[in-house]
């Protein structure tokens, strides 16, 4: 489980379709074999690793689900080791469950805050709540508004500057997971 507070960026070193290989940040100094990282968004465990790099294991069912398998050396991915049970959730309930994947339809700066506009896969809609909670690449963030398909994010400066966000241009994919709350709420008009 994570929390959608990005810790670090980082560097794709290698993309061998099944096997992903990752720049290893300073601060995962406590990681090991087996350890769960999301990698922007997706939970992938550490299957070998050393001073500089991580690598994991990507199955098919990763790979048709979200945009790991487009990713290229020097591609960054946003990196968040697992929660652990003692920590201050401060962002939302993330399971690192990639859903699908959005099309990036706009991104404008105003004011302090960049607003983007992300097509989300039908398939998703029901799940996504206007005010509610959002993982975009990893990113927990909220929705500001929902218009048919098109969920409209305002990104604070801080989190532009510490996550891939602000490299995102028009039509760039990005990995959606739903709220959990949203997804298994029993009033939602798909259980009535």
């Amino acid at each position: 489980m994570f929390t959608g507070i990005i810790e670090a960026t980082a560097e794709i070193l290698k993309n061998e379709g099944h096997r992903l290989i990752i720049e290893r940040p300073n601060m995962f100094d406590d990681i090991k074999l087996g350890s769960s990282i999301s990698v922007s968004g997706v939970c992938l465990s550490i299957v070998s690793f050393d001073d500089d790099s991580m690598s994991f294991d990507v199955v098919d069912e990763t790979l048709s689900k979200t945009k790991l398998g487009s990713l290229k050396a020097s591609d960054r991915v946003n990196l968040e080791r697992s929660m652990r049970a003692d920590s201050r959730l401060d962002g939302h309930v993330v399971q690192g469950h990639v859903e699908g994947v959005g099309i990036v339809r706009e991104c404008k700066m105003q004011n302090v805050e960049c607003r983007m506009k992300i097509e989300i896969p039908n398939s998703l809609l029901p799940s996504v709540v206007s005010k509610g909670s959002i993982a975009i690449d990893g990113i927990s963030l909220t929705v500001a508004t929902l218009e048919h398909n098109l969920c409209t994010i305002a990104v604070i400066p801080h989190t532009l500057s510490i996550t891939t966000l602000a490299n995102l241009k028009e039509k760039d994919l990005v990995n959606i997971e739903t709220d959990i709350l949203a997804r298994y709420n029993t009033h939602s008009p798909k259980n009535l």
